[in-house]
């Protein structure tokens, strides 16, 4: 017959552990949060255009489908 290790943690333990794993995302997120910003770099004249010009270009295609879906229901319901 097998015998299984069981741990019984107490509260002080579980509360520790807990922390511990808190401290270790944080300090995992940090690393990551570095990683990103060092490879990151400014966008140049050009490209800050470029993105502009494109999310503009999305923001008014998303209007204009609101727009012609508004008109439809307005001019079937009515």
């Amino acid at each position: 017959m097998q015998s299984t290790n069981v741990k019984i943690f107490n509260m002080e333990e579980m509360e520790s552990t807990q922390q511990a794993g808190w401290i270790s995302k944080i300090k995992i997120w940090i690393m990551e949060y570095k990683r990103v910003l060092t490879v990151t770099k400014k966008p140049t004249k050009e490209e800050f255009l470029t993105v502009v010009k494109i999310s503009a270009l999305g923001i008014l295609v998303i209007g204009l489908i609101g727009f012609v879906i508004q008109m439809m229901k307005i001019l079937l319901f009515q």
